[in-house]
Order: structure tokens, then sequence, then C-alpha cells
């Protein structure tokens, strides 16, 4: 072996091995063409990969863009241009983007043929950089490559070079550095879409673990009443649409179980629903919950994690009390909405993911938009389809049966013996007005089972503000209450808790949530507290 072809063997060999200690795309393409760099006649190189178009809208090159959808991005370049270095050159840059077809760079990416230009100067196709910032006395050759794998064209590798481009024998050089790119491109490209795949299943999982650990979670629609029954009829007309659906009703209504039905009834069924709280999540981490982060972009960030919108690709996204999310995340939570694709926080690379929404809020969102709280093209977004689920109060049928459904899950759940409930225990359940809804009831019946003795289920309706209002006798045996049991009016009740909540924000100084407001002493949810006032038209004096 001469020495010149002992040269190019081990240049080769430094080459693979040092792919060898990168596995992400950028790191690997970089190491090529710091490769390509060493060589004494190369003034710049590039790489670029045939991927889905992501700033058309203020691309330089979007005036020649024939389509829009797929261009050549560039991964990486290195080489002395001008009096500067082209590393990683900001997307406003002419070179970052390249439309296939559409000069030198392009037409060797549409056409699958290498491009040898041995004069550039005063040649207008050459797309790697502004002609006018080659240094042209040391500079005059041009060379695009394919990057084939499997016969398909990944993408494109271009160097200017000092002289004319590379003869026959060190063009077939360039070829095989092209063709152990394209091979190294390729399984770098699979490995991160196994890596993110794995991000996305795990996350699933997690959420997966919250919904089974969720104390009280009893996911059946139970009931008979019309106002349930036109709730299922709405959802069996939107469910099999992508239409987004807002649903509308007070805390503990039931929403979520709605949601769970649509998702279940669907064509999506058999994909992922992600939920996510708005109201619990920190104002300053609603854009890393909501689209992920990559390791290192804020002080926390420890590992890179997809964010729930990803979780939830090809299903259903469900967000519960959306009506909490802040100003500035509406808008991004619009564009995603809108196009489908985000970006994770501390990452250029836009993603795209395929999800249906479904929201619920126990806030007036009309007015919200009104007050300028909530931005009206995504409250129009979000209301495609309204859904609205009625308050127990008005479903005083479905009382019964849903105690009793809720007596057998907790009795077996518990390993309890099955308890019944007698016919006083229920018309009492019926005669409450359940400002907890659905929620409140169940707490209740949970309540009772815990407590139960010698087969006697004991039922206490909680008196607003603390302390039972009354008990309530029923059980196998079918004894009663007792005879010291103090009977008031509802009316009464509604006064009761309405003074009671009054007295809660006086003290609070008109605090309603967090540690120490009103809705902490009263032993509710922020948002229960704002339904209940706005119910008994309790306003702030001014």
């Amino acid at each position: 072996m001469d020495g010149e072809y002992r040269e190019q063997f081990e240049s080769l060999r430094d080459l693979l091995a040092a792919m060898m200690n990168e596995s992400a795309v950028g790191s690997l393409m970089k190491v090529t063409v710091e490769h390509l760099a060493r060589r004494g006649d190369v003034v710049a190189g590039g790489i670029w990969q045939i991927l889905r178009g992501d700033i058309c809208s203020s691309c330089a090159m979007s005036p020649v863009c024939p389509d829009k959808a797929m261009c050549l991005h560039l991964l990486a370049s290195t080489g002395s241009v001008g009096s500067g270095r082209m590393e990683e050159e900001n997307s406003d840059q002419m070179h970052s983007r390249i439309p296939p077809g559409v000069g030198y760079v392009g037409q060797v990416q549409a056409s699958g043929q290498v491009v040898v230009v041995e004069a550039i100067a005063g040649n207008p196709a050459l797309p790697l950089v502004d002609a006018g910032r080659l240094d042209q006395r040391a500079t005059s050759g041009f060379l695009a490559v394919p990057l084939f794998y499997r016969g398909t064209a990944l993408g494109v590798l271009a160097m200017f070079t000092r002289g004319a481009p590379p003869e026959a024998d060190r063009l077939l050089r360039q070829r095989v550095i092209a063709d152990i790119t394209a091979r190294v491109l390729a399984n770098a490209r699979a490995f991160e879409d196994i890596d993110r795949l794995r991000q996305k299943l795990e996350m699933e999982n997690e959420y997966l673990r919250q919904e089974i650990s969720a104390e009280g979670a009893f996911y059946e629609m139970v009931g008979r009443s019309e106002a349930l029954q036109a709730v299922q009829r709405q959802i069996q007309l939107v469910a099999p649409t992508d239409a987004s659906v807002l649903i509308l009703g007070e805390s503990g209504t039931g929403k979520e179980l709605v949601a769970r039905e649509i998702h279940k009834q669907s064509n999506r069924g058999s994909g992922p629903l992600i939920k996510v709280n708005c109201a619990a999540i920190p104002k300053e981490l609603y854009e890393s919950e909501f689209f992920g982060h990559v390791k290192g972009s804020f002080t926390g960030a420890v590992a890179n994690r997809a964010g729930r919108f990803e979780a939830a690709d090809g299903g259903t996204l469900f967000l519960d009390e959306v009506g909490e999310i802040p100003l500035d995340m509406q808008t991004k939570l619009l564009r995603v909405l809108q196009g489908g694709q985000f970006e994770r926080i501390g990452d250029e690379a836009t993603r795209e993911v395929d999800v249906r929404i479904v929201a619920a809020t126990n806030r007036d969102l009309k007015g919200d938009v009104d007050a300028k709280r909530f931005r009206e093209d995504l409250y129009y977004r979000l209301n495609v389809f309204p859904v609205e689920v009625a308050p127990l109060r008005e479903r005083k049928e479905d009382i019964a049966l849903l105690a009793e459904h809720f007596v057998k899950l907790i009795c077996r759940k518990m390993n309890r013996p099955m308890l019944e409930l007698n016919g006083d225990a229920l018309d009492r359940l019926q005669r409450h007005d359940w400002p907890g809804n659905i929620r409140e009831l169940q707490n209740v019946i949970e309540r009772a089972v815990i407590t139960a003795k010698t087969g006697i289920l004991q039922i206490e309706l909680p008196r607003q503000g603390g302390g039972p209002l009354a008990a309530v006798g029923g059980a196998l045996s079918g004894g009663s209450a007792g005879d010291d049991v103090m009977v008031i009016t509802d009316e009464e009740i509604r006064q009761i808790e309405r003074r009671n909540i009054i007295a809660a924000l006086r003290m609070t100084k008109w605090k309603m949530g967090g540690a120490g407001g009103a809705a902490d002493l009263l032993g509710i949810r922020p948002t229960t507290l704002a339904s209940r006032m706005k119910a008994m038209d309790i306003q702030r004096p001014s």
C-alpha cells in the first residue's frame, strides 16, 4: 500500500473511530464535517438532512420553496468562510434551509446525482453560503454528494475546495464517506426515534400509575335521569369525530368521566388518554409540563423530558380546569392546537403531534373572555362542541343509584362485608342539596363504610364549614339513627353555608386560594369556593 492510499485508509479509520464515540445526530454530523475540514483543500463543508419544513414563515428561502412541506436542514458545518467560521449558523442564514431542487444542494437531493463545479466565480446556483463571504482567491471548486441509505436520499454532503474538486479516485473517497455518513445518520435517527418512544411510554406509564392509584377512581356512568341521558347522547354524537370538546359544569359533577367516555368511544380509544390538571401546575412549569424540555435548559432540568402533548400523541389530551391556564401560555397552546407543532424548552427542533383536545372547566369562560382573562380565539378553538354536565341537585333520581353503586365498589375495595342503604337513608340522601356534587356523595359513602360497625351503615351528611349536619341511619338490620338528630330545612342549610363562607373570606381578608386561604379553612378547592360564591351571589365589598 503506497503512502497516499495508506493515508486515506487511516483517515477513514479515524473517522469511524470518532463516529463510534457519538450517538446523537448533531454530534455525528459534526464529527464528519470536522474530519473533512482537516484536508488542506477543503475551505468549507456542510451536511443537510431532509426533514419537514419548520420555519417556513420566516425562512429566507420561502419565496422559492415549491411546497413548503419538506426541505434540507443544515445539521453541521465547518471551515473558514471569509473572516469567520461557519458553525451552526442561525436559522435566518440562507444555507440553513434549502428546498429540494433549489440550487446545487437542492438539485442533488432531488436527483440523487453528484454535482461537481470546477469554477464557482459568479455562479448563482451555489447555495452553501453567500458568495460574497467566500475568499474567491482561495476557493474555486464545489462538490455535493447525496446521502443514500437503502435507496432513500436522506440528505446531502457538500464542500467548497481550494482549486478544482477531487479527481476520480478522490471523488470515490467522498462517496465512501457519504455512504458511511448516510448509514450512521439513519441509525442515529432510528435510535432517536426509539428513545422518543421510550420516553413517551415511560410518561404514559407514569400517568397510568397516577390514575390507578387516584383515590376513588370509579369510572362508570351511573344514572337514568334525563340530564344524564342528554349527556350520553351528546357523547355518542361527538366521540367519533376529532372535534374539540369543552365540558362545562360545577366541580365534582363528573366532567372527567365524560372526557373518558368521549375518548373510549372515539377512534382514538386504543391510544393514550392523558390528563392535565391545569389548576395544579405552577405558572413557571406550564411550558415544561405541556411541551417538555431538554437537559440543561433550566435549573433542575437534569434529563430530557417529554411533555404531555407528546405523551398524548395519537390519543386524547384532557385539559381539566382549562380556565386556569395563564394568558401567556394560552398563546403557545393555541399554536399547537392550530398546527400540531411545538418545541421543547431549550430545543430548536420542531415536533409534530396528532392530539385531540377535550377541555373542562367550572368557570364562565365566556365571561373570562369578555374580562380579557381568556383568549377569545382559544375559547372558540376549544368550544367547538360544548357539553354541559348537570349538578347532582338536578339529577335527584340518580342519587340512589349512585349511592348504591359507591357502597358496592367501596365495600369491595376495602374488603368489607356488603352493606345496604335502607329507605330512610336514601330519602335523606335525595333531599340533601349536594353542593359538592358526585364527589361529595362518594366521600360521604366512603366515610360511612369506613366507620360502619356491627353491620350498620351510618351516614353523616356534612354541614358546610365543618361538623356533621345530620346522622342518617341505615343497615342490613334496618336500624335507625336515633332520636337525637336535629333536622333543619334546606333554606336554613343554605343560609348557614353562606354565612360560613363569608366568615371564612373575612377572616382571610378575601384570600380565596393557597395556604391559609378561605378555601383551605373550609376544606374545599378554590374552584369549588368560587362556584359556590357565584351561586350564592357572594361578592367582595368594593
